[in-house]
C-alpha cells in the first residue's frame, strides 16, 4: 500500500493570492491526498496561513467560525 501524505502546513500567503488559491497549490503538490484551510485570509493581507492535508483535513472543523 503506499504512503498516504497528512499533517498540517503552515503557508506564506502572499498578498493578491486568495486562501483558496493558496490551496489549490498545495493541493496540486500533494495529490491525491485532500488539502483545505482551517481559515482565511483576505486576498490583500499577507501571513501564515494553516494547511491541513489528507486525513487531518477533518482538524477543520475544530476552528472557531467567525460571528
Amino acid at each position: 500500500m503506499g504512503k498516504r501524505l497528512f499533517g498540517i502546513l503552515n503557508v506564506d500567503k502572499p498578498g493578491g493570492m486568495t486562501s483558496r488559491r493558496a490551496v489549490d497549490r498545495v493541493a496540486k503538490l500533494v495529490r491525491p491526498a485532500k488539502a483545505g484551510h482551517a481559515g482565511t485570509l483576505d486576498p490583500l493581507a499577507t501571513g501564515v496561513l494553516v494547511v491541513c492535508v489528507g486525513r487531518d483535513t477533518r482538524l477543520t472543523e475544530l476552528t472557531p467560525s467567525q460571528p
